[in-house]
């Protein structure tokens, strides 16, 4: 049965002197410094886990929002509630009850009431009873959740976190259905043999199988149930080069293909292990790779590669060979098989649990910001015109990530002050950074740069 990946992430916004930091201390149980960098430099963020409750949650301090409206302000403002917005499943906003409300408080509230996000208004510094009634002064910001705290005094700060905790997902939610579903497309040049793995795996013959190529026309849908997963695999047309289509029919099942591959949780990509992976190999493996979609490689006809060497030796090499022709998908894992012979034919599957399981196996919040924040400092980006740098603020995973798929995407948001300063040579270093901690094995990783121009004080 699969689980589907919670976020049990809440973001802290509010300008300075709400008493924000203090309310962070509180929840994650210790007091934990905030650290101002050199001005003109974003402040660091801040991320603890909040145990207070039964189910702990992550928290996140954005960092200040400037208190001293100028031509930035609404920029300034814009760019803390995009970051607290991507990271948290919930906002809480803190403001301070004994000054009422501000101008710095209003514009934040304007932004947040667009979000389609749970906002729970906290007032805080309502540390006497005769204070309370300040919390009426906020009622125009129409927010449904109001909360009266002292930071300072740990007054109601064991009753917010086990709301906040009950609002979150369930982090033991699970699907619906008894059984996960995942859509397989095996796609490749014609004649590789899709066909004959799908019947091979079925020990069927419902697909048509034949040495003439093109014999499949159309993608075809098989269900099929294995280790209490229902499947569809899709058999799809072999993909020509398009200068070789000679008919309508062809252009229009090369159509066909495509989309299969845009549809599936999982491509398959089908080479001629005795042939190797070829120019066209190459296209099909593009493809996939541009749709982000997550891909095992599979080597058919492994009975007729170099068939007198031992098998660890031809693991081996067309190990190296796929590693090397197809090296922009090196993520992809490998099972070299025969349709003909069944020759492991089964261990698509054990690499299709590894991809699933893969996929689950998501680096929180604070790990991430810390693995890729030492990966810069042990090897610093090159210095672009005029001697500037790469500069990361922020980093989490993007909310399309944790989506209803069935392997969710490794989509993940930088927060930077200019994408266009990070050699490609650089984001592939990173991927490898993240990759040595999640492997996500068989899933591509992206980087979505959201750029943020850094703050003078």
């Amino acid at each position: 049965m699969s689980h589907p990946t919670t976020n049990r992430t809440i973001a802290i916004v509010g300008r300075p002197n709400v008493g924000k930091s203090a309310l962070f201390n509180r929840l994650a149980g210790k007091r934990i410094s905030i650290v101002h960098d050199e001005p003109g430099v974003t402040r660091d963020r801040i991320i603890a886990s909040c145990n207070l409750s039964s189910s702990p949650f992550s928290l996140i301090d954005t960092g200040g929002i400037g208190s001293n409206p100028d031509d930035s302000f609404n920029t300034i403002i814009k760019q803390e509630v995009d970051i607290a917005l991507e990271s948290a499943e919930l906002i809480l906003f803190v403001v301070d009850g004994t000054e009422g409300q501000t101008p710095v408080d209003q514009e934040i509230a304007s932004q947040l009431r667009k979000a389609e996000k749970d906002i729970f208004l906290i007032v805080n510094k309502i540390d006497e009873e005769s204070k309370i009634k300040l919390v009426d002064d906020f009622s125009s910001m129409g927010f449904n959740h109001t909360f009266a705290t002292s930071a300072a005094h740990n007054f109601g700060i064991k009753d917010l976190a086990d709301t906040v905790s009950k609002t979150l997902p369930d982090s033991h939610a699970t699907a619906s259905s008894n059984n996960m579903k995942l859509n397989i497309a095996l796609v490749g040049r014609p004649n590789v043999g899709k066909s004959s793995i799908i019947n091979t795996l079925l020990n069927d013959t419902r697909t048509i199988v034949s040495d003439i190529a093109g014999t499949t026309r159309d993608a075809i849908d098989v269900p099929f149930s294995h280790g209490g997963i229902d499947y569809t695999l899709i058999d799809t047309a072999g993909l020509r080069s398009r200068n070789k289509q000679n008919t309508s029919v062809e252009v229009f099942s090369g159509m066909r293909t495509k989309s299969s591959i845009k549809r599936a949780d999982i491509c398959a990509l089908v080479v001629d292990a005795a042939q190797g992976p070829t120019s066209q190999d190459r296209k099909i493996a593009n493809l996939i790779n541009n749709a982000g979609s997550p891909c095992v490689i599979v080597a058919n006809k492994f009975d007729l590669y170099h068939p007198t060497a031992s098998k660890s030796d031809r693991l081996s090499l067309i190990s190296d060979e796929i590693d090397e022709k197809l090296f922009f998908l090196p993520y992809a894992p490998v099972v070299a098989t025969s349709a003909k012979t069944g020759e492991s034919i089964r261990r698509l599957f054990f690499a299709i649990e590894q991809i699933r399981k893969s996929s689950s196996e998501n680096l929180n919040t604070g790990a991430l910001n810390r693995l890729l924040q030492d990966s810069l400092i042990a090897h610093p980006p090159p210095s672009g015109k005029g001697g500037k740098r790469f500069k990361l603020l922020y980093a989490t995973m993007s909310k399309d990530s944790v989506s209803s798929r069935a392997i969710p995407e490794a989509n993940f948001i930088l927060f930077c002050n200019k994408k266009s300063l990070l050699p490609t040579n650089y984001e592939r270093y990173l991927e490898n950074k993240i990759r040595e901690k999640s492997s996500y094995t068989g899933i591509p990783i992206k980087f979505i740069f959201r750029e943020r121009e850094s703050r003078k004080r």
